[in-house]
């Protein structure tokens, strides 16, 4: 792909990174490499569309913390259910090997720049406001405790469609807000003598307003379309507050780079259609956008196909389409370079491009293909004379077994070139944690010569060298944690950036079972014709 930074011609403060739809496992694995290839190019922060309080667990693990577990930080530092995504789990890890020994001001840190709140619902501001009372060393927990109530006021989802359910401009909300404001003052007031932990205690202050906000916006008399419109704004106005801060904290460290879906990070405005009627709200990227002028930066992203989602490739006349024409390999273009074309059908699974996110972005980011274990079998049984034989009860496999993919070369069914499998073997090779929904991996019988370039030393020194490789790391090569022995080596859910070195791989495990077959074949001639004579 072409280097991001090369597409702009003022190096932005803020990089945004959109992807167009949630749940397709490339945009992060792809969010992941590009970030890494930033921090040697001077950036130094993420922010991703996540709770920013939660997001400070995360950032404590990533600081090499070692108080708080990657397990820990994968539950409590993401919000929205992000830490189940594999890539988000890599991402934390990568940035913790990065931070291990370097000095401060080259150090990475992780944000979260959502408020603590969905657009259907949000908590109340009581752990916050507790969190801040704890650090300010002040006891107002029975005042906060009674206004708040049962959480239960705060939680219910109909109030976000029903007005008159709402709590947010209750008598006791409106208390909240002026505790908040109050706390908010004290913190400054204090800042002298509690300097370190304030930036935390800042940000679990700020939540608190951000959560008691959204309630009195969801309060508000208004029709259910204008309501769902002003709640995304409230949104978006929370998480470009939330950017700004970040930008102002980071601003003497490096640019940052922020990852979330286009419509948050668009310069345009966000529209939606309800009820028959176009809505539109100012997104937290044209806020931001607004604000920083040429410092704020956005590539959109763009999909063509992604089996886990369910979305096929696109037709030839669309945007997405004409993107998939010219390279089948993920790729930046710069949104200048993008002739008009016709707009993808929305089905809200994925939001399509159209001219005016193109006209108001700096480049975009195509991928014609999310990867799952079907995408790679059918690049494997594309190879000449390749057979699959896929477990199951029919044929005798073990239950654990049922699904994964064997490929062969010839009737000999003792040794597989390749498999793709999508379950642990407990106590055997469960180190790849395939346990996780979606997960698989890919083995390949590389042979010794491969497999020592590759890793740097033969199959029978692995046992010597298996505590230095996380196996269940993406997108990297490593050694069979089962098999490494017999010169095979693996990777988990490859992203589409990684194909080719995947069929540079394939072609030779691909070879050598070609080999095998053939002098298979030459033995058995030759046993026929010795028994002939």
């Amino acid at each position: 792909m072409i280097s991001l930074l090369d597409l702009f011609a003022v190096p932005p403060a803020l990089l945004a990174l959109g992807e167009p739809t949630h749940g397709e496992s490339a945009f992060l694995q792809i969010r992941n490499e590009t970030f890494m290839s930033l921090a040697e190019q001077g950036y130094r922060s993420i922010a991703l569309e996540s709770d920013r309080a939660a997001a400070l667990i995360a950032n404590e693990f990533v600081q090499g913390d070692t108080a708080v577990t990657l397990d820990r930080a994968l539950a409590e530092g993401f919000s929205h259910g992000l830490g189940a995504a594999p890539a988000n789990r890599d991402l934390l890890l990568r940035m913790r090997e990065w931070n291990a020994g370097r000095p401060a001001a080259e150090r990475l840190t992780f944000h979260g720049f959502d408020a603590p709140l969905e657009i259907e619902g949000a908590p109340s501001p009581r752990r916050y406001l507790r969190w801040v009372c704890d650090f300010l060393g002040l006891d107002r927990s029975a005042e906060i405790d009674g206004l708040v109530g049962d959480e239960a006021r705060w939680s219910d989802t109909a109030a976000i469609w029903e007005p008159g359910r709402s709590i947010g401009r209750s008598t006791d909300a409106q208390r909240l807000r002026v505790i908040a404001d109050d706390l908010l003052t004290e913190l400054y007031l204090n800042a002298p003598r509690l300097a370190e932990g304030w930036p935390t205690a800042f940000v679990h202050a700020m939540s608190a307003v951000a959560v008691l906000r959204y309630h009195a916006a969801a309060a508000a008399p208004l029709r259910q379309e204008e309501r769902f419109a002003r709640l995304a704004g409230v949104r978006d106005a929370l998480m470009a507050e939330n950017l700004l801060a970040i930008r102002s904290a980071e601003a003497h460290r490096g640019p940052t780079l922020v990852f979330a879906h286009n419509t948050h990070l668009q310069r345009q405005s966000s529209t939606m259609t309800m009820a028959g009627t176009d809505v539109s709200w100012a997104g937290a990227g044209a806020i931001v956008a607004s604000l920083l002028t040429d410092r704020y930066a956005v590539v959109v992203g763009s999909l063509g196909a992604s089996p886990a989602l369910g979305i096929e490739a696109p037709a030839r006349s669309t945007y997405e389409g004409r993107l998939q024409q010219d390279t089948t390999l993920p790729r930046y273009v710069r949104a200048a370079e993008i002739a008009a074309a016709e707009r993808r059908t929305h089905d809200y699974r994925y939001f399509p491009l159209d001219q005016a996110t193109i006209d108001h972005a700096d480049a975009v980011l195509h991928i014609p293909t999310g990867v799952d274990a079907a995408v790679l079998a059918d690049r494997i049984l594309a190879l000449p004379g390749v057979e699959q034989v896929v477990a199951s009860e029919e044929n005798g496999s073990p239950e654990g077994a049922w699904g994964d993919r064997f490929f062969y070369v010839g009737p000999d069914r003792r040794q597989p070139f390749a498999t793709i499998v999508e379950h642990d073997v407990p106590g055997f090779d469960d180190a790849s944690q395939l346990d996780r929904p979606g997960v698989f991996r890919l083995n390949l019988d590389l042979g010794r010569t491969e497999f020592e370039n590759l890793f740097g030393f033969p199959p029978k020194a692995f046992e010597d060298h298996r505590h230095e490789f996380d196996f269940a790391r993406l997108d990297t090569f490593v050694p069979h944690p089962g098999y490494a022995l017999y010169g095979f080596g693996s990777i988990v859910m490859p992203g589409p950036h990684m194909l080719p070195e995947i069929d540079r791989l394939l072609t030779i495990a691909h070879a050598r079972a070609v080999d095998r077959h053939e002098r298979a074949a030459r033995r058995t001639a030759d046993q026929q014709n010795q028994d002939v004579l």
